[in-house]
Protein backbone atom coordinates (compact mmCIF):
# COMPACT_ATOMS: atom_id res chain seq x y z
CA UNK A 1 0.00 0.00 0.00
CA UNK A 2 0.48 3.63 -0.50
CA UNK A 3 1.21 4.74 3.42
CA UNK A 4 1.47 7.71 5.47
CA UNK A 5 3.04 7.34 8.54
CA UNK A 6 2.17 10.01 11.44
CA UNK A 7 3.87 9.50 14.70
CA UNK A 8 6.78 11.52 16.78
CA UNK A 9 7.88 9.46 20.18
CA UNK A 10 10.36 6.24 20.38
CA UNK A 11 7.56 4.29 20.72
CA UNK A 12 6.28 5.08 16.66
CA UNK A 13 9.79 4.44 15.54
CA UNK A 14 9.68 0.29 15.87
CA UNK A 15 6.13 0.41 13.99
CA UNK A 16 7.70 2.69 10.84
CA UNK A 17 10.69 0.15 10.75
CA UNK A 18 8.11 -2.55 10.39
CA UNK A 19 6.03 -1.39 7.73
CA UNK A 20 9.21 -0.56 6.15
CA UNK A 21 10.33 -3.87 6.02
CA UNK A 22 7.09 -5.39 5.22
CA UNK A 23 7.53 -4.06 1.23
CA UNK A 24 4.84 -1.39 1.78
CA UNK A 25 5.70 2.45 0.24
CA UNK A 26 5.44 5.19 2.66
CA UNK A 27 5.08 8.09 0.67
CA UNK A 28 5.71 10.52 3.58
CA UNK A 29 6.04 10.73 7.39
CA UNK A 30 4.29 13.51 9.41
CA UNK A 31 5.91 14.19 12.71
CA UNK A 32 6.05 16.94 15.14
CA UNK A 33 8.35 19.89 14.52
CA UNK A 34 11.65 20.27 16.14
CA UNK A 35 11.57 22.11 19.67
CA UNK A 36 14.31 23.55 21.79
CA UNK A 37 15.55 21.18 23.95
CA UNK A 38 18.62 20.45 26.82
CA UNK A 39 20.50 23.16 28.18
CA UNK A 40 21.52 25.05 25.08
CA UNK A 41 17.93 24.75 23.97
CA UNK A 42 19.30 23.56 20.30
CA UNK A 43 16.36 22.10 17.89
CA UNK A 44 15.74 18.47 18.40
CA UNK A 45 14.19 16.23 15.97
CA UNK A 46 11.50 13.56 16.90
CA UNK A 47 13.08 10.36 17.44
CA UNK A 48 10.49 9.43 14.38
CA UNK A 49 12.02 12.50 12.79
CA UNK A 50 15.64 11.12 13.13
CA UNK A 51 14.61 6.97 12.14
CA UNK A 52 12.17 8.97 8.80
CA UNK A 53 15.40 11.01 7.85
CA UNK A 54 18.39 7.62 8.38
CA UNK A 55 15.84 5.74 5.64
CA UNK A 56 15.84 8.19 3.06
CA UNK A 57 11.78 9.19 3.80
CA UNK A 58 9.90 12.36 3.01
CA UNK A 59 9.10 14.09 6.44
CA UNK A 60 6.95 17.05 6.62
CA UNK A 61 6.29 18.14 10.26
CA UNK A 62 3.36 21.34 9.70
CA UNK A 63 2.17 22.68 13.55
CA UNK A 64 -1.43 21.70 12.59
CA UNK A 65 -3.96 21.41 9.91
CA UNK A 66 -5.49 24.40 9.85
CA UNK A 67 -4.32 26.14 6.37
CA UNK A 68 -5.99 24.56 2.91
CA UNK A 69 -2.02 24.16 2.02
CA UNK A 70 -1.75 21.79 4.77
CA UNK A 71 -4.83 19.80 4.22
CA UNK A 72 -4.22 19.69 0.45
CA UNK A 73 -0.71 18.98 0.53
CA UNK A 74 -1.58 15.81 2.60
CA UNK A 75 -4.51 15.00 0.02
CA UNK A 76 -2.00 15.23 -3.18
CA UNK A 77 -0.21 12.68 -1.57
CA UNK A 78 -2.91 10.17 -2.81
CA UNK A 79 -2.32 7.48 0.04
CA UNK A 80 -3.89 4.24 0.02
CA UNK A 81 -3.75 4.31 3.99
CA UNK A 82 -2.44 6.89 6.74
CA UNK A 83 -1.44 4.97 10.16
CA UNK A 84 -1.09 7.18 13.27
CA UNK A 85 1.26 6.34 16.25
CA UNK A 86 1.44 8.72 18.85
CA UNK A 87 1.37 11.53 16.89
CA UNK A 88 0.85 14.64 18.97
CA UNK A 89 -2.22 15.96 17.32
CA UNK A 90 -6.06 15.74 16.64
CA UNK A 91 -6.41 15.12 12.84
CA UNK A 92 -9.65 16.97 11.88
CA UNK A 93 -12.06 15.59 9.78
CA UNK A 94 -10.47 16.89 6.14
CA UNK A 95 -7.25 14.42 7.10
CA UNK A 96 -9.43 11.53 7.79
CA UNK A 97 -11.52 11.94 4.71
CA UNK A 98 -8.63 13.07 2.08
CA UNK A 99 -6.96 9.12 2.24
CA UNK A 100 -8.68 6.18 0.38
CA UNK A 101 -9.34 3.77 3.22
CA UNK A 102 -9.07 6.17 5.80
CA UNK A 103 -6.64 6.12 8.69
CA UNK A 104 -5.74 3.50 11.40
CA UNK A 105 -4.77 4.83 15.00
CA UNK A 106 -2.24 2.17 17.00
CA UNK A 107 -2.96 2.77 20.72
CA UNK A 108 -1.27 1.33 23.58
CA UNK A 109 -4.39 0.03 25.78
CA UNK A 110 -7.49 -1.85 26.00
CA UNK A 111 -9.96 0.47 24.61
CA UNK A 112 -12.28 2.03 25.66
CA UNK A 113 -9.71 1.76 28.74
CA UNK A 114 -7.06 4.26 29.28
CA UNK A 115 -8.09 6.44 26.29
CA UNK A 116 -5.89 10.06 25.77
CA UNK A 117 -2.27 10.62 26.39
CA UNK A 118 -0.59 8.50 29.38
CA UNK A 119 -2.21 4.94 29.20
CA UNK A 120 0.93 2.87 29.81
CA UNK A 121 1.44 5.04 32.92
CA UNK A 122 -2.14 4.65 33.90
CA UNK A 123 -2.40 1.18 33.36
CA UNK A 124 0.84 0.49 36.07
CA UNK A 125 -0.63 3.18 38.43
CA UNK A 126 -4.06 2.08 38.32
CA UNK A 127 -2.39 -1.68 38.99
CA UNK A 128 -4.37 -3.17 35.98
CA UNK A 129 -3.47 -7.08 35.40
CA UNK A 130 -3.44 -6.70 31.64
CA UNK A 131 -3.01 -4.17 28.84
CA UNK A 132 -2.46 -4.19 24.74
CA UNK A 133 -2.63 -3.08 21.47
CA UNK A 134 -5.77 -2.05 20.18
CA UNK A 135 -5.80 -0.75 16.04
CA UNK A 136 -8.55 1.39 15.49
CA UNK A 137 -10.20 3.39 12.20
CA UNK A 138 -10.01 6.59 13.65
CA UNK A 139 -12.65 9.04 13.72
CA UNK A 140 -12.76 12.97 15.11
CA UNK A 141 -13.30 11.91 18.42
CA UNK A 142 -10.09 10.93 20.95
CA UNK A 143 -9.71 7.52 20.79
CA UNK A 144 -12.73 6.79 20.13
CA UNK A 145 -12.76 5.02 16.61
CA UNK A 146 -13.94 1.65 15.78
CA UNK A 147 -11.55 -1.09 16.76
CA UNK A 148 -9.99 -3.64 14.04
CA UNK A 149 -7.76 -5.40 15.99
CA UNK A 150 -6.60 -6.07 19.33
CA UNK A 151 -3.78 -7.85 21.03
CA UNK A 152 -3.65 -8.15 25.03
CA UNK A 153 -0.64 -9.12 27.26
CA UNK A 154 0.08 -9.62 30.91
CA UNK A 155 1.32 -6.68 33.22
CA UNK A 156 4.12 -8.23 35.25
CA UNK A 157 4.49 -7.21 38.73
CA UNK A 158 8.41 -5.71 37.94
CA UNK A 159 6.87 -3.91 34.66
CA UNK A 160 7.94 0.22 34.98
CA UNK A 161 6.17 2.37 31.95
CA UNK A 162 9.74 2.06 30.44
CA UNK A 163 9.61 -2.03 29.70
CA UNK A 164 5.84 -2.12 29.25
CA UNK A 165 6.71 0.78 26.59
CA UNK A 166 9.31 -1.40 24.50
CA UNK A 167 6.81 -4.52 24.65
CA UNK A 168 4.01 -2.84 23.52
CA UNK A 169 6.07 -0.77 20.49
CA UNK A 170 6.85 -4.16 19.79
CA UNK A 171 3.25 -6.22 19.80
CA UNK A 172 2.22 -2.72 17.84
CA UNK A 173 4.94 -3.67 15.34
CA UNK A 174 3.82 -6.81 14.89
CA UNK A 175 -0.13 -6.33 15.08
CA UNK A 176 -0.08 -3.24 12.36
CA UNK A 177 1.67 -5.71 9.68
CA UNK A 178 -1.03 -8.18 10.04
CA UNK A 179 -3.76 -5.84 10.00
CA UNK A 180 -2.40 -4.05 6.62
CA UNK A 181 -2.31 -8.12 4.84
CA UNK A 182 -5.28 -8.51 6.36
CA UNK A 183 -7.18 -4.68 6.07
CA UNK A 184 -9.71 -6.08 3.26
CA UNK A 185 -11.37 -8.71 5.56
CA UNK A 186 -11.46 -7.17 8.93
CA UNK A 187 -14.63 -5.95 10.58
CA UNK A 188 -14.34 -3.13 12.28
CA UNK A 189 -16.08 -3.38 15.99
CA UNK A 190 -17.64 0.06 17.75
CA UNK A 191 -16.36 0.40 21.90
CA UNK A 192 -18.03 -0.34 24.20
CA UNK A 193 -20.05 2.48 26.35
CA UNK A 194 -19.12 0.52 29.76
CA UNK A 195 -15.87 1.40 31.01
CA UNK A 196 -14.73 4.41 29.42
CA UNK A 197 -11.66 5.71 31.49
CA UNK A 198 -9.14 9.14 30.03
CA UNK A 199 -5.39 8.23 30.57
CA UNK A 200 -4.80 12.03 31.86
CA UNK A 201 -1.37 13.64 31.10
CA UNK A 202 1.21 12.59 33.86
CA UNK A 203 1.76 15.99 36.41
CA UNK A 204 4.41 16.17 37.70
CA UNK A 205 2.59 16.66 41.56
CA UNK A 206 1.70 13.60 41.07
CA UNK A 207 5.86 11.77 41.78
CA UNK A 208 5.97 12.87 45.19
CA UNK A 209 5.85 9.46 47.45
CA UNK A 210 3.18 9.52 50.01
CA UNK A 211 4.04 6.73 52.78
CA UNK A 212 0.33 6.92 54.15
CA UNK A 213 -0.61 4.69 51.18
CA UNK A 214 0.20 1.00 51.00
CA UNK A 215 2.89 -0.56 50.04
CA UNK A 216 0.99 -2.20 46.98
CA UNK A 217 -0.44 1.70 45.89
CA UNK A 218 3.51 3.19 45.95
CA UNK A 219 5.09 0.49 44.27
CA UNK A 220 2.55 0.94 41.09
CA UNK A 221 2.89 4.32 41.58
CA UNK A 222 7.23 3.74 41.46
CA UNK A 223 7.04 1.71 38.38
CA UNK A 224 4.56 3.70 36.64
CA UNK A 225 6.74 6.97 37.03
CA UNK A 226 9.89 4.90 35.97
CA UNK A 227 11.98 6.33 34.56
CA UNK A 228 10.25 10.21 33.85
CA UNK A 229 8.87 12.07 35.63
CA UNK A 230 10.17 9.73 38.43
CA UNK A 231 8.73 9.00 41.93
CA UNK A 232 10.26 10.73 44.63
CA UNK A 233 10.93 11.36 48.41
CA UNK A 234 12.36 14.08 50.07
CA UNK A 235 15.48 12.99 52.96
CA UNK A 236 15.17 16.70 54.54
CA UNK A 237 18.43 17.68 52.34
CA UNK A 238 17.47 16.59 48.67
CA UNK A 239 14.85 14.63 46.25
CA UNK A 240 15.86 10.96 46.20
CA UNK A 241 13.94 9.60 42.89
CA UNK A 242 12.65 6.02 42.98
CA UNK A 243 12.99 4.31 40.43
CA UNK A 244 12.19 0.43 41.18
CA UNK A 245 11.31 -1.27 44.46
CA UNK A 246 9.63 -4.44 45.96
CA UNK A 247 6.32 -4.79 48.32
CA UNK A 248 7.91 -6.72 51.37
CA UNK A 249 7.13 -7.56 54.56
CA UNK A 250 7.17 -5.28 57.47
CA UNK A 251 5.48 -2.82 59.65
CA UNK A 252 5.92 0.76 61.21
CA UNK A 253 5.01 4.48 61.46
CA UNK A 254 3.95 5.38 57.41
CA UNK A 255 7.69 6.69 56.50
CA UNK A 256 9.98 5.07 58.91
CA UNK A 257 13.56 4.06 57.50
CA UNK A 258 13.16 0.17 58.89
CA UNK A 259 16.59 -0.90 57.81
CA UNK A 260 19.28 1.17 54.74
CA UNK A 261 16.61 0.83 51.84
CA UNK A 262 13.31 -0.70 53.13
CA UNK A 263 10.62 1.82 54.36
CA UNK A 264 7.32 1.12 56.33
CA UNK A 265 3.87 2.48 54.78
CA UNK A 266 0.44 2.78 55.84
CA UNK A 267 0.62 -0.74 54.88
CA UNK A 268 3.37 -3.23 54.64
CA UNK A 269 6.61 -1.93 53.57
CA UNK A 270 8.67 -1.23 50.37
CA UNK A 271 12.67 -2.25 49.64
CA UNK A 272 13.86 0.33 47.30
CA UNK A 273 15.92 -1.44 44.85
CA UNK A 274 17.10 1.17 42.24
CA UNK A 275 17.26 5.16 43.02
CA UNK A 276 18.61 7.96 41.29
CA UNK A 277 19.63 11.77 43.09
CA UNK A 278 20.40 14.89 41.73
CA UNK A 279 22.69 15.17 39.06
CA UNK A 280 23.93 11.56 39.32
CA UNK A 281 22.96 8.05 37.25
CA UNK A 282 20.11 5.67 38.05
CA UNK A 283 21.85 3.17 40.37
CA UNK A 284 20.74 -0.21 42.17
CA UNK A 285 21.08 0.10 45.91
CA UNK A 286 23.95 -1.55 46.26
CA UNK A 287 26.14 0.53 44.53
CA UNK A 288 23.47 3.52 45.35
CA UNK A 289 24.49 3.33 49.14
CA UNK A 290 28.33 3.53 48.63
CA UNK A 291 27.10 7.38 48.31
CA UNK A 292 24.56 7.93 50.43
CA UNK A 293 23.25 6.87 53.60
CA UNK A 294 19.63 7.21 54.45
CA UNK A 295 18.67 9.72 57.72
CA UNK A 296 18.27 8.02 61.09
CA UNK A 297 14.76 9.33 60.82
CA UNK A 298 11.05 9.26 59.56
CA UNK A 299 10.98 10.03 55.73
CA UNK A 300 8.68 12.84 54.66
Amino acid sequence: MRIIFMGSPEFSVPILSSIISAGHDVVAVYCQPPRPAGRGKKERLTPVHSHALELGLDVRHPVNFKSKEAVSDFAALKADIAVVVAYGLILPQEILDSVDKGCLNIHASLLPRWRGAAPIHRAIISGDASTGICIMQMDAGLDTGDVLYHKETEILPSDTTAVLHDRLAHIGSQCIVDVLKKYAFLEAVPQSDIGIIYASKIDKNESKIDWNKSAIEIDRQIRGLSPFPGAWFDDGEQRVKVLMSEVVEGSGFPGEILDHATIACQSGALKLTRLQRAGKGAMDIKNFLLGYNFPNKKLN
